[in-house]
């Protein structure tokens, strides 16, 4: 007794291919959305009138749409300056730490033996220490180097922060750069740190691109640290400044807290937009013909 099969139709087979990929299409637009939703609905606060603001039937769309909170917010409370602050911990912490990183992660990526295997052990212990853990013996060492109530202070704790993160994304992108490039550098007489500077560095853009914006990401995003470490009210940044709109006995001022909340998380996404080229393109396609 044989038994037949019967192929499936190519017009069912397209079918069920369109069909799934609508399906993924439909789930990525959902999972957009719900990542939106909370900043759409931090902008509508943020151009809300106070008499909206306390309605007991919120609306995502303001009647009136106004600017005031946002004037309201620049008046009271230092804004610019705590951005000011931010952005320079910030670059001054992304650029450090990539610079750090980069040839410490490519000695961990080219390296078999217990070096390897300890670095990659202190990047995954490094990240289990919850931060109340740390904030006494990072206060007392600031005190004794004299940096404590300094942005540069402040710089130094969030480069040992963003170091264990940035080695171990950076030793991925090295890994996956190929050896041939390298051995044909050696071959042509080019030594390790030239090697490293001309043949690897450029192939590494996105990777390093990606790193930085992540270290910047995290420095811009950080409290506790800011909240300990800096006491003068000129040295604070962006987001201990936005907890002066909150008052002593926790009533917000809901529509200047938005606009400065919604302003404080603009430059994330400007550095997502002005270089998701660099994290979806791969500079190394193509490098090993």
């Amino acid at each position: 007794m044989t038994r037949t099969t019967t192929a499936t139709p190519p017009r069912t087979r397209d079918r069920r291919r369109a069909l799934g990929r609508a399906g993924q299409y439909l789930a990525l637009a959902a999972y957009l959305l719900f990542l939106a939703l909370p900043f759409l609905w931090l902008l509508s606060t943020a151009v809300k009138p106070a008499k909206e603001l306390s309605s007991l039937r919120p609306a995502w769309i303001p009647d009136e749409p106004t600017l005031e909170n946002f004037r309201q917010a620049f008046d009271e409370h230092p804004l610019l300056r705590a951005a000011g602050n931010s952005l320079l911990v910030a670059v001054a912490a992304a650029v450090i730490a990539v610079l750090i990183a980069t040839p410490a992660a490519y000695v961990i990526a080219r390296t078999r033996g217990r070096l390897a295997t300890a670095a990659t052990g202190w990047v995954v212990v490094s990240q289990a220490f919850p931060f109340v853990l740390l904030i006494i013996p990072l206060f007392l060492v600031l005190k004794n180097l004299r940096m404590i109530n300094t942005l540069w202070g402040l710089v130094l704790v969030y480069v040992v922060w963003a170091l264990p993160f940035a080695l171990w994304m950076l030793a991925g992108y090295v890994r996956a750069v190929p050896r041939e490039l390298e051995e044909a550098a050696a071959v042509d007489g080019a030594g390790r740190l030239r090697t490293l500077v001309s043949v690897t560095a450029p192939l590494l853009a996105p990777g390093i691109v990606v790193t930085a914006m992540f270290a910047f990401i995290i420095a811009w995003n950080e409290f506790f640290f800011a909240l300990v470490l800096l006491k003068s009210p000129e040295k604070q940044t962006l987001p201990v400044v936005l907890t002066h709109f909150i008052g002593a006995e926790g009533a917000a001022d809901l529509g200047p807290l938005a606009a400065a909340a919604f302003l404080a998380t603009l430059p994330s996404l400007v550095i997502f937009a002005l270089i998701q080229r660099r994290i979806t393109g791969g500079a190394l396609a193509g490098a090993v013909k």
